[in-house]
């Protein structure tokens, strides 16, 4: 995103907010409870997708929007743009969904269990009042180690670190840091309980597992049914954690409905976090595609019905 680049910012308006429950500008867990004058810690409200998107909606009329041209998120983001399309269907002119699901498997509700389970364990968390006392590190950088794991693909794994030693040439036999990706991996936890927020990492991570459309609406089919947005769902050949079937479950139901879909499996071996990396494909693909819907918006087709 920028000026020339695939979400060109000498084009489109862009809205990126951060989302309640988190803890970098929106309301979360971490922030002061105006009738206590604390921090709201456990006391703060369980909080979903549907949650998300509402304060989005409300976002979006405060700045006098009618109609998004577009929008697109990757994971949990791609949750988001599902339940954008779904719930306002006449604001959505496209959609892009990256790499996600519109529903979170098993795998993923118990590896989003494994990271709460390490935090809460932490006794440092105190019930999640923890706010003016030592914050739960320890759980919180085993919570994301564990996360990272999944954001990356073996093929990924094995270039970047093999079985390389750390800092010495033979095993020590001892539970030292010996490999380069455990270095890795502790760096990231430890880096990232500098910028985030235990609480926020439960409430973030319940919100995504309590998200299912299919359940909501009896099928995925019948979500989409009153979906007016055109879509482009990508997907990532090496992503296992929201894996290219899941993507294609989305494909079949919007296809059913009749919605306008293209679909792209971009070819990487980064795994899930390569939509955060470079990718000529990926940015030809969605400068293309935003430029076609533009083209159709400006020249009035599909006015009538909401669909470019």
């Amino acid at each position: 995103m920028g000026p020339g680049k695939a979400i060109d910012t000498t084009k489109y308006f862009v809205i990126c907010s951060n989302i309640i429950g988190g803890c970098k500008g929106s309301t979360g867990p971490s922030s002061v409870n105006p009738a206590t004058g604390r921090p709201y810690g456990p006391a703060f409200p369980i909080v979903t997708i549907r949650d998300m998107v509402r304060t989005q909606q409300v976002l979006v009329d405060h700045l006098g929007v009618e109609r998004l041209l577009s929008m697109t998120g990757g994971s949990l983001g791609g949750f988001q743009v599902l339940e954008w399309a779904v719930r306002y269907p006449e604001r959505v002119v496209s959609a892009i969904p990256v790499a996600t699901t519109a529903r979170l498997s098993a795998q993923g509700i118990a590896f989003d269990e494994v990271g709460r389970q390490a935090i809460m364990a932490d006794p440092n968390w105190r019930g999640g009042d923890y706010y003016g006392h030592d914050p739960p590190r320890a759980g919180l950088a085993i919570a994301r180690m564990i996360g990272h794991i999944t954001y990356l693909s073996d093929e990924q794994m094995h270039a970047k670190f093999g079985r390389r030693l750390q800092g010495r040439t033979e095993f020590g036999y001892d539970f030292k840091t010996e490999f380069e990706v455990e270095s890795y991996l502790r760096y990231q936890g430890d880096s990232f309980v500098r910028r985030f927020d235990a609480n926020s990492y439960l409430y973030i991570s319940k919100a995504m597992d309590y998200f299912d459309l299919p359940a909501r609406y009896g099928s995925l089919v019948q979500a989409f049914e009153h979906v007016r947005a055109e879509f482009l769902v990508l997907s990532i050949s090496s992503d296992w954690l929201f894996p290219t079937y899941q993507s294609k479950e989305i494909v079949k139901a919007l296809k059913a409905n009749g919605v306008p879909t293209t679909f792209v499996e971009l070819d990487s071996p980064y795994g899930h976090d390569a939509f955060f990396l470079p990718n000529e494909t990926l940015a030809a693909t969605l400068s293309g595609f935003l430029a076609n819907v533009l083209r159709r918006v400006r020249e009035g087709a599909g006015a009538k019905g909401g669909r470019p």
